[in-house]
């Protein structure tokens, strides 16, 4: 029989994953990560332990509390320090993830694939496995997962990658499992309201006074408490009165200015990305894809060119490129991952 940990976050998803491949007839096992060393970790390993025992399988809880810390936790600090923006999901899913709990529930436990409620679809052409959008167009999370490697593909199942989010509410309330009313988890998980990223990182760097610049002109337009309250893009929150709407442009941490301007002035045509991680190996150099450069953006055509680093221009501009996200390539055909690197 086909052995298969399922990662247990004690919310919906998950639990729906692990009841389905009960059904299908998967030898299954729970796994949990200690993110933290908290109340509320401890509440999400109670939480998982509930709908294990619900469904009769047996629970494993794997320390990853140090790795998230340092890879995580660190990392998202780090980049706001730096004038960036981080992205802390992939960074738990190449490290925590696919990393030491997939690491765990391979070599330690002995499974043949880790299964998690991550709305996206596997893939196999010959000996390449490729990831693909899910069905829930709005649940989709192939960005998060750009940095997953053939091995990882080849080890991991995505059960609901053929549903759609109101019908995974629908086998909950089957299978009456635990978390079955849940809300919805939030973007940043050692983040917990009424906590905000912005009061979160005013507890981390001490509040200190900065400029607002405006970029064009190099006039100073009032003044700050921090330039990590910022990123690029943001518009909302900047709060000096100017003739037209200001937008963040740039942030210079190093003499705490955020230079602003307005949204024409955040438009790119072009961008060089090195450090690309190819999903599988390309044979073309030169080749049309769509391309995201941040999550919540559609994505848009650009002509691509792979040389020592990777060139991308887009057939339109784009708008808002903060430097820490990450940039992820899509087959323009069919929507499948090619690569992603971090701008």
């Amino acid at each position: 029989m086909t052995k298969v940990a399922v990662a247990l976050s004690g919310g919906i998803d998950s639990a729906v994953v692990a009841a389905l491949l009960l059904e299908q007839g998967y030898e299954v096992l729970g796994i949990t990560g200690k993110m933290t060393c908290s109340e509320d970790s401890e509440t999400v390993i109670f939480n998982a332990k509930k709908v294990a025992d619900k469904l009769g399988v047996k629970h494993y809880v794997c320390d990853v509390s140090k790795k998230f810390h340092d890879k995580v936790i660190k990392y998202f600090e780090n980049s706001y320090q730096k004038g960036e923006t981080p992205n802390p999901c992939v960074m738990c899913n190449k490290y925590i993830k696919w990393g030491d709990l997939f690491d765990f529930a391979i070599n330690e436990l002995g499974v043949d694939y880790i299964a998690t409620g991550h709305y996206a679809k596997i893939k196999r052409d010959g000996d390449i496995f490729k990831l693909y959008p899910a069905c829930d167009e709005l649940k989709d999370q192939l960005y998060f997962l750009c940095t997953l490697s053939q091995e990882h593909l080849s080890k991991t199942l995505f059960p609901l990658s053929d549903y759609k989010k109101s019908e995974v509410k629908m086998f909950a309330e089957k299978y009456d499992l635990p978390p079955k009313s849940a809300k919805e988890s939030q973007d940043i998980c050692f983040i917990k309201p009424p906590l905000t990223t912005k009061k979160y990182l005013n507890n981390v760097f001490s509040m200190q006074k900065g400029s607002f610049v405006e970029k064009a002109t190099g006039k100073v337009l009032g003044s700050h408490d921090g330039y990590w309250q910022y990123t690029v893009g943001q518009r909302k929150g900047i709060g000096i009165a100017a003739p037209y709407p200001l937008y963040v442009l740039e942030i210079c941490a190093d003499t705490n200015t955020v230079y602003v301007g307005s949204k024409d002035e955040l438009a790119i045509k072009s961008l060089n990305l090195g450090n690309v991680a190819w999903a599988y190996s390309l044979e073309a150099t030169t080749f049309e894809a769509l391309v995201k450069i941040r999550y919540n953006m559609k994505p848009v055509r650009a002509n691509i060119t792979v040389s020592e680093n990777v060139k991308i221009e887009f057939l339109e501009s784009v708008s808002a490129l903060a430097p820490g996200q990450a940039c992820v390539i899509y087959d323009k055909n069919d929507g499948h991952l090619l690569g992603a690197g971090f701008i």
